[in-house]
């Protein structure tokens, strides 16, 4: 007898919580530039809120700044899921880290911490 396959979620895929950040944050790919607002970030990626959501796998460069922080990140991710709109929420598109240096990397893990623990006060 024949297994249905599994099917891998957005959830799944996540090693770590997101944490809620609006940062303005600039995209592009071979194509087109992009200026628009994350909604979250985590060590492994981001959710950028878009009316114009790239394909699946597309590979874009990135380029945003941290809060408290001079130097904007700059890094190299691929689209994993997208998100249509709702009457609750604009849609938009996680994109997962491909290429991250190591500092950009542990500015993102304080960031994350940080607001992880300003929201659990705040419950």
């Amino acid at each position: 007898m024949a297994h249905a396959p599994e099917i891998e979620t957005s959830v799944e895929r996540r090693r770590s919580l997101r944490a809620p950040a609006r940062v303005r944050i600039h995209y592009g790919t071979v194509d087109a530039l992009f200026s628009e607002f994350t909604r979250n970030v985590n060590e492994g990626g981001l959710f950028v809120e878009t009316e114009n959501v790239l394909d699946l796998d597309e590979v874009v460069v990135l380029q945003f700044s941290l809060p408290e922080s001079e130097t904007p990140v700059q890094a190299r991710g691929r689209v994993v899921r997208i998100e249509p709109a709702t009457a609750d929420s604009v849609g938009g598109m996680g994109i997962e880290f491909e290429k991250l240096d190591a500092s950009a990397r542990q500015a993102i893990d304080a960031l994350v911490r940080d607001l992880r623990m300003k929201q659990a006060t705040d419950e």
